[in-house]
């Protein structure tokens, strides 16, 4: 009792040397125990173990917070919340999934495929379209060494150039307005490579033109290293690069690798890797093939049934039903351009980077986190977005554009090719592509003005996922009412 006494004199707030005091009921042992960081606890009354009486000392359990799911909380960790969204989604779809076999039965049919790109077995227009396409870039290329040479003035040289980039867009498109025997689906691939085409012509004739309006004791510019983060370079290895000066870039080998390698911009000297990684492009290739499978599986099975299913709604005005048409696409739609997403451009486009030891592997960046619709359009498509910006935007600026007017264009440009890839495929022309992109303009002002963070990237996605599925409705009606309801 003395040697407890002392201690809690001792570390009493009393003057050194003092005589030690009792320990008083609030100052027991109980706050010795708090000290040591132990709970309180309650001391038994005349033998009973209830604990009834209140400990001594603080006993307050509340303080100031916030709720969880409130912002201001602060509180982030939603794994679980999304893992349920995750399973959600995926006995929702098994059920959609289920409904829809036990309706239509089984209507993948690999065979049929077959029939969307060829009509006669003896005549193959589109795939001569696509071979085709070479002489507009061996065009190019005799245009872009007259013009080293000196033998083909500037101003011919340009009016040259002009002519053979409008063939590359002319000539097919007359063609398969002209030739009845082109499918629609055929045709679409055709254009889609004379697109690809004219884009990357477009590039080798403009960066050309900067090499020889560069003076000729000007040091050429510095190639920036490819793979800029260490973990690009783990990946791929260190680089291999062969520098080449204008004009000995202008051979067939230099021109073709970069009709083939996966971009759209032209550079004298492209990255390059020092190896191809086998089990890399094994993986790659394996993907390809399973997400072409499943994607025909799911537009025979789920796609086709519901827009066949939609025509007489459309017919008879019911908006009712209309919507409900719409919903019920927009599922299936939004689904397959999930997987050709990642199939086009993380397994295709990585495919032919890993063939050719391109090294420059950025085709897509985080546009799912896009929280305005211009930064999904910056994102989504790499390629494209360095194209507009390299070829288009800055040209544009420096010629003393303003920026909106400048980005209007960009998304008029890209209305155009949308349109033409759509329209003359289906020999019909109902702007509903032309339309809907050129919407994105006052879109992304709209959502740019007065939607931040989560709601704007909420007003990205619902644009994607409602979007996409009225055009096609548009469409398919339309070619519906010409060439089946009216086929004479």
């Amino acid at each position: 009792m003395g040697e407890r006494g002392g201690s809690a004199g001792a570390a009493g707030p009393a003057g050194g040397g003092g005589a030690p005091r009792a320990p008083s009921p609030a100052r027991g042992n109980g706050g010795a125990r708090r000290r040591r960081g132990g709970p309180p606890k309650a001391e038994p009354r005349s033998g009973h173990g209830d604990g009834a009486e209140e400990p001594a000392g603080d006993f307050r359990c509340h303080k100031v917070q916030e709720s969880l799911l409130s912002s201001a909380s602060g509180y982030s960790n939603y794994r679980g919340v999304l893992n349920w969204c995750v399973v959600m989604l995926v006995l929702c779809n098994a059920r959609l999934f289920l409904e829809n076999l036990i309706k239509y039965g089984i209507l993948v049919d690999p065979i049929q495929v077959v029939s969307l790109f060829l009509k006669d077995p003896y005549s193959w227009p589109s795939p001569c379209l696509v071979i085709g396409a070479n002489a507009f870039a061996v065009a190019a290329l005799e245009l872009e060494r007259r013009l080293a040479a000196g033998s083909v003035s500037a101003r011919a040289g340009w009016a040259l150039r002009c002519l053979n980039l409008l063939s590359i867009l002319c000539f097919p498109a007359a063609v398969v307005l002209l030739l009845p025997s082109v499918t629609p689906v055929g045709a679409a691939l055709a254009l889609a490579v004379h697109t690809v085409l004219f884009l990357k012509l477009f590039s080798f004739h403009h960066v050309n033109e900067w090499c020889r309006q560069r003076p000729r004791n000007a040091p050429a510019a510095p190639q920036k290293p490819p793979g800029a983060g260490q973990e690009a370079r783990r990946a791929n290895g260190d680089v291999a690069r062969g520098e080449v000066e204008y004009p000995e870039n202008l051979s067939y080998r230099n021109l073709y690798y970069f009709l083939l390698a996966p971009t759209l911009c032209y550079e004298l000297n492209f990255p390059r890797s020092p190896r191809i990684r086998k089990r890399f492009l094994l993986r790659r290739l394996a993907e390809m093939l399973f997400f072409t499978q499943l994607l025909v599986g799911l537009i025979q099975q789920w796609m086709v049934p519901t827009i066949q299913n939609s025509m007489k709604p459309f017919r008879d005005m019911d908006y009712s039903r209309i919507i409900e048409r719409l919903l019920k696409l927009a599922v299936p739609n939004h689904l397959i351009w999930l997987i050709f997403f990642y199939w086009f451009f993380h397994s295709c486009l990585n495919a032919v980077a890993e063939l050719l030891r391109f090294g420059d592997r950025e085709f897509y960046r985080d546009w799912w986190n896009s929280e305005s619709v211009t930064y999904f359009w910056q994102n989504w498509n790499i390629p494209v977005h360095k194209w507009c910006l390299r070829h288009f935007y800055k040209p544009m600026l420096r010629r003393g554009v303003s920026r909106w007017a400048a980005q209007a264009a960009v998304f008029l440009a890209s209305a155009f090719f949308h349109e033409y890839l759509v329209s003359v495929p289906l020999r019909m022309f109902r702007l509903w592509a032309f339309m809907g992109m050129a919407a994105q303009i006052p879109l992304a002002w709209l959502v740019a003005r007065f939607l931040r963070g989560h709601y704007g990237n909420a007003a990205v996605w619902l644009s994607l996922i409602l979007g996409q599925p009225v055009a096609v409705l548009m469409y398919v009606h339309d070619y519906y009412v010409l060439h089946c309801a009216n086929p004479g």
